[in-house]
């Protein structure tokens, strides 16, 4: 005889087994290019410009702005980047007392600012518009005892230095994607010593593991339930069903997961909303109570 955790398992099993693709990375990441030149960087470049996660792929040097009309904001620092210049020349052979030909190499450092930091310069490839969603920020501003948050290539939680690395709102493809996708780290953080301790953060889990997995199936829950709170679920369900579809055979193991699960992401989401919950929002007590 079925339990009850095993028809809610099951319910959600079948849901996640109606095609949706098994990958969810809601942001884009093109190879850095000048804006000039139009060249592509290489070597070290790529991991030194790609690591920033800005939504635009193009980079200009301060003289590169000026020159197109436009100017680098005030205050935004620059990336650096190397340059390999190499050159012929000949030079005698002290030995032999021949003229040999030899190669010099020198190695130059610029700054360059990625487009979305300068102001007055048209992009070739303009990056959709993604603007804030005021609920949605209001529940990151709002959370307390917050996470240092950075903007990264990647969306991570580092829980060593108990901070969520995002990439740039103008490198996804929605707001809601963006912020569903923020709220899947903020669940993450909640994990940490200093909020819930969630076992599945402080043990450090490889990735793969039963435990890694479940902090990923508590993760997208919770996001899942934030993105209910700030009204943009029924845009981010589908990504949140192809996320966990790579979790389809731990769930089938053990259904008693899936309701555990969805205890502790509870928990978190408790946790991010405490303050709006409290009345304690910035914005005042009539706006957190729409939340």
């Amino acid at each position: 005889m079925s339990t009850a955790y095993d028809v809610v398992t099951e319910s959600i099993i079948k849901q996640l087994e109606r095609g949706v693709a098994p990958w969810r990375k809601p942001w884009r990441t093109e190879m850095p290019a000048n804006l000039v030149s139009k060249k592509e960087y290489r070597g070290i470049n790529i991991f030194l410009l790609a690591c920033q996660g800005y939504g635009s792929r193009y980079w200009v040097t301060y003289r590169q702005a000026q020159g197109l009309g436009g100017s680098v904001k005030k205050g935004e620092h620059g990336t650096q980047v190397v340059f390999w210049k190499i050159g012929d020349f000949q030079k005698e052979n002290e030995e032999t007392g021949e003229i040999e030909n030899r190669k010099s190499i020198l190695l130059r450092y610029y700054t360059v600012f990625n487009l979305e930091l300068c102001q007055g310069i048209k992009s070739p490839k303009p990056a959709p518009v993604i603007n804030p969603i005021e609920r949605c920020e209001s529940i990151v501003r709002s959370m307390p005892n917050p996470p240092g948050i950075e903007q990264d290539s990647r969306a991570c939680y580092r829980p060593s230095i108990d901070t969520v690395g995002i990439p740039a709102r103008s490198a996804f493809h929605s707001a809601e994607e963006y912020y569903s996708t923020f709220f899947h780290e903020l669940t993450h953080s909640t994990g940490h010593p200093s909020r819930v301790s969630r076992e599945g953060i402080m043990n450090h889990n490889p990735f793969g593991s039963d435990d890694y997995s479940k902090e990923e199936l508590v993760a997208e829950m919770g996001a899942a339930m934030l993105c209910g709170v700030a009204g943009i679920a029924s845009q981010t369900l589908d990504n949140s069903a192809a996320y966990l579809q790579t979790w389809i055979n731990i769930l089938r193991s053990d259904s008693r997961l899936i309701v555990s699960a969805a205890s502790q992401a509870q928990k978190a989401a408790d946790c991010i909303l405490a303050r709006i919950a409290s009345g304690s929002d910035t914005k005042g007590d009539n706006e957190a109570e729409t939340l």
